[in-house]
């Protein structure tokens, strides 16, 4: 049985790294799409793939330029396609809307019509996301749930979604799409709240820091594992139909649980260091999002294995670690 070649966009972030990981596990052959930049400046840029470099095929390409993504498709030739790259901070979607539409709207369509024309036969899997639920009529949210995006990157998700679903019914290409809440790590980038709770508490911790703020502490987050979550992307791929799919943990959680179990995890109280910043707050605020992933569960057996406290532990430990090495 000849191996299987995978193409993933977005490989050196945080689902990237784990997706390259899971795939080499299972025998495949994996190619990434990164920035030119990124293979100038590896040790930087490419830091999350260090364990694993020598094992993956990267090529240059932008998601904002068809031709280039059109060369790396008709070099690479993939069975699979996980297109994981976007421009994804929510906040910074309100700041600059017109990038994010054009590389998350944009880019996915060049991905779909460069896979239709040189390899029809490949399956596609484009990355959702829970804030496409945005302002949601109904908790939990399932596949049926009316998409209501509060975001320019909910609104940009839910184009790059109904692309997706067109060219599946369009062309009868095997697009399958995960709709993926909250899903965090030790890898996740130090911009989104997670990895800003988790470092703030090791620098707090090591006296570099005296105050962490932070903007709504009420907002509830449906969070789980990272390296779960791409198990169910890879097991979306091996359905024998193409179907969308909820990824979630099913539990709530506020950010100021969050807050709370993470400086308890280092010794010390939140209350002392916490403090609530209007500035962080969003133009327009998500407060409830939760996933049933009921679905995924019944079609190829997936649930999570890491739950909240495990998780917060982890990435506390984590950055503990890091900036003690400092």
């Amino acid at each position: 049985m000849a191996t299987k070649r995978a193409l993933i966009t977005g490989i050196t972030g945080q689902d990237g790294s784990y997706l390259a990981e899971h795939l080499l596990s299972l025998g495949y052959e994996v190619h990434g799409i990164v920035r030119r930049v990124a293979l100038e400046d590896p040790s930087n840029r490419l830091n999350r793939l260090s364990g694993i470099l020598d094992q993956l095929h990267l090529h240059s390409a932008s998601l904002e330029s068809f031709p280039s993504l059109y060369g790396v498709l008709s070099e690479v030739r993939p069975d699979e396609l996980y297109h994981l790259a976007a421009q994804s901070f929510v906040s910074y979607s309100f700041e600059d809307s017109f990038s994010t539409f054009h590389t998350n709207i944009d880019g996915t369509h060049y991905l779909l019509e460069a896979v239709r024309k040189l390899v029809p036969e490949c399956r596609f899997y484009f990355a959702g996301s829970s804030e496409m639920f945005g302002h949601a009529p109904e908790v939990p949210q399932s596949e049926q749930t009316r998409f209501y995006p509060r975001s320019p990157y909910g609104i940009s998700k839910v184009t790059g979604f109904d692309l997706s679903r067109n060219y599946r019914e369009s062309y009868d290409m095997y697009v399958a799409s995960g709709i993926l809440f909250n899903h965090e790590s030790p890898r996740r980038g130090f911009e989104f709240v997670t990895r800003k709770i988790t470092s703030h508490v090791a620098r707090i911790k090591r006296g570099e820091l005296t105050k962490l703020p932070l903007g709504n502490l009420e907002a509830k987050r449906d969070w789980g594992f990272a390296g779960d979550y791409v198990k169910a992307m890879h097991l979306m791929l091996q359905q024998e139909k193409p179907d969308d799919f909820v990824i979630a943990t099913g539990e709530t959680h506020t950010v100021r649980e969050f807050c709370e179990l993470a400086f308890a995890e280092a010794g010390l109280n939140y209350e002392d260091y916490v403090v609530v910043d209007p500035r962080f707050y969003r133009p327009a605020e998500v407060h409830v999002l939760m996933g049933d992933a009921s679905k995924a569960k019944q079609q190829f057996g997936w649930e999570p294995t890491v739950l909240f406290p495990e998780l917060v532990k982890m990435m506390v430990q984590h950055d503990l670690e890091l900036f003690q090495a400092k």
